[in-house]
């Protein structure tokens, strides 16, 4: 079908990496998707986040590499000091151009490029966080007919990052963690995979 989600964009920064804990283990092995995640953490650390949510989650996950296609059933992590990208023939590329947002990856970079190759066909995730990152990006998304959850700032660990992307970009839900994982899980049964 023209309007099924084949990508799921994540960010998070403050609290993120329990939040997308809770997500990841949510993702069926049969969801269809591709998922690409930006973490906010500082850029002279590695990233071990791929050992530390594989465990517990039923798709593959790695760090993105320059140049590799999109496949569906991958979780990507955006890699330390870089910004990821999608391009329009469904590759990842890497950027060094300033922070966006005080950032490198930044959300927004991903977002914005996300969705000038997928269109109404990705879903757009803002976690909890301490900066506006994501806000733009979430807004562009939707405007060009993809959809946009947000989690509630109220129960967000640090909840400057949703409120930002609630205040500019709106969102089709506002959920909690809960209600998020819920809703992955059951992506196959109840969750339309159309834009409405």
């Amino acid at each position: 079908m023209e309007n099924e989600i084949q990508l799921i964009a994540i960010g998070a920064s403050a609290g993120g990496v329990e939040a997308l804990g809770i997500l990841l283990q949510a993702l069926p092995p049969d969801c269809g998707c591709a998922v690409a995640i930006v973490l906010h953490m500082p850029p002279d650390r590695s990233s071990l986040l791929p050992e530390l949510y594989q465990p517990r989650c039923a798709l593959r996950i790695k760090e993105v590499e320059d140049k590799e296609p999109v496949q569906a059933g991958t979780v990507y992590f955006a890699a330390p000091n870089y910004h990821m990208l999608i391009e329009p023939d469904f590759t990842f590329s890497l950027s060094m151009d300033a922070p966006g947002n005080y950032s490198r990856p930044a959300i927004d970079f991903l977002l914005d490029s996300a969705v000038h190759a997928y269109r109404q066909r990705m879903l757009a995730i803002i976690l909890t966080g301490a900066s506006i990152d994501g806000a733009a990006g979430l807004k562009e998304v939707r405007a060009r007919g993809g959809l946009g959850w947000v989690q509630d700032p109220q129960q967000a660990a640090s909840p400057v990052m949703p409120a930002a992307a609630i205040a500019l970009a709106g969102a089709d839900r506002i959920m909690s963690l809960a209600e998020m994982a819920a809703d992955l899980a059951a992506w196959k049964n109840n969750i339309p995979k159309t834009y409405k």
